[in-house]
């Protein structure tokens, strides 16, 4: 007999009236259409959209092995019995005496490192194919909040192992607050908890990584993939396949996100990656000294300072356009502008959506001024992050004359003017004709 319930009709079996009933409670089967089953995505998705799925694999695997590694680490500034800071000799427990610890952990630290890569795509995939572009603002900028959660989380998690570069760095990114006019050296104060960074910048920086800001990445992503779903997926081509339906209402370009690319698109994609992932994990998780670097094995001491500080690699470039900034302009000191460099080469990425003012949104269709430029942009980002992890001594500060200052600084005036000249050369570019519907083959 047919359910009197509409969401779900029973089979007449028992895990059948078990769904009815809960599908009557909570509506499963109804969240399960909308956003898997009778969700329509195009059907030309290539290459650049296995990332979103795999960022979120990458979010599942951080939570999970975040969750075990607070069960055995301790908070703790303060040096034990044998002259080691707690939380130091707590993440050596974890590698050497907790039965697995040294996988959980390493799958932690690289896991960060393949966030970022990922997301770093992700958002690239984004610029490719107009995927900030109208109607989807909204989602580009849940995607730059997610973002900057991100690093949030990555910069407080940076600081728990207690190594020289954990302590070092965080001394070095929190005194930039002291730049801030006025209210900069009480707001550094209040973000460290203390004077210096010390057991209290630590055990504030855990209740963040732990909860606060997980809390709020995980919302996020959320309201980034429910607001994905109201207005539907982006594609190559950069067309909207709502406008051609059948009878039905079904679009005439689009298939069913599951199974079609859950299952033969996603499916594949996170298996090469996570083959990749456990690769790193098992035999190279120091990542050649960028995903875990050498400075970092050893106990964080606050009477020797390392000979170079640098963040680590998927912060570099824009710690690089903090350190090209040397002079002072219009009365406002070098490490201001450092400041103001690399907080705005994240800010600026969100109005990203109102500067393009191209007729179309692909790359596919787009001039060649636009691919011009946007080849530069990315091999400037790569030069960035590259001279962002450099000795200073060698490139940067005082020493501007030499190349690497120079360069530098070249790429980071070029980051800039690339977005606040958009709204002109966007216009200009010669583009090609964009097809009603999708081309598939």
């Amino acid at each position: 007999m047919a359910s009197i319930y509409p969401k779900y009709q029973s089979d007449g079996s028992r895990l059948g009236g078990l769904m009815e009933w809960f599908d009557a409670r909570f509506p499963l089967t109804s969240l399960w259409k909308a956003h898997l089953s009778e969700y329509y995505a195009p059907k030309n998705f290539n290459f650049w959209y296995f990332f979103g799925s795999i960022a979120l694999v990458v979010l599942i695997i951080q939570v999970v092995s975040g969750i075990f590694l607070t069960m055995n680490y301790k908070p703790d500034g303060n040096l034990n019995a044998a002259g080691i800071p707690g939380a130091f000799a707590a993440v050596e427990y974890i590698m050497r005496d907790v039965w697995g610890g040294w996988f959980i952990r390493n799958m932690h630290s690289t896991g960060a490192s393949a966030f970022f890569i990922v997301v770093y795509l992700h958002m690239f995939r984004g610029m490719l194919y107009g995927s900030y572009r109208k109607p989807r603002e909204l989602i580009w900028i849940f995607g730059v909040l997610i973002f900057l959660c991100l690093m949030a989380e990555a910069f407080m998690g940076y600081l728990l192992p207690w190594g020289q570069m954990s302590y070092w760095g965080a001394q070095v990114i929190l005194n930039l607050f002291s730049a801030i006019p006025v209210v900069g050296p009480d707001l550094s104060v209040f973000a460290r908890g203390d004077f210096v960074v010390s057991d209290t910048t630590l055990n504030r920086f855990f209740a963040f990584h732990v909860i606060a800001v997980p809390l709020a990445l995980i919302g996020l992503v959320v309201a980034h993939v429910l607001a994905l779903h109201e207005v539907g997926s982006n594609n190559p081509d950069g067309v909207e396949i709502k406008k051609f339906k059948d009878e039905k209402g079904i679009p005439l370009d689009g298939v069913p996100f599951h199974p079609y690319y859950t299952i033969g698109h996603d499916l594949p994609a996170i298996s090469i990656f996570m083959f990749f992932f456990f690769a790193v994990v098992f035999f190279w998780p120091e990542g050649g000294g960028y995903f875990l670097e050498a400075n970092n094995f050893l106990p964080a001491d606050p009477m020797k300072t390392p000979n170079h500080i640098a963040p680590v690699w998927y912060f570099t470039p824009f710690y690089s356009m903090l350190r090209a900034m040397v002079w002072n302009f219009f009365w406002i000191p070098a490490k201001l502008w450092g400041v103001i460099a690399m907080g705005g080469g994240v800010v600026i990425l969100a109005f990203l959506p109102w500067l393009d003012r191209s007729p179309v949104k692909s790359i596919r269709y787009r001039g060649p001024i636009f691919k011009n430029l946007l080849t530069v942009f990315v091999i400037g980002f790569l030069i960035l992050g590259y001279l962002g992890a450099q000795v200073p001594e060698y490139c940067f500060f005082d020493q501007a004359w030499l190349p690497g200052a120079v360069i530098a600084q070249i790429f980071t005036f070029y980051y800039f003017l690339f977005f606040l000249t958009m709204p002109y050369w966007s216009k200009i570019d010669k583009c090609k004709p964009v097809p009603e519907r999708v081309t598939f083959k």
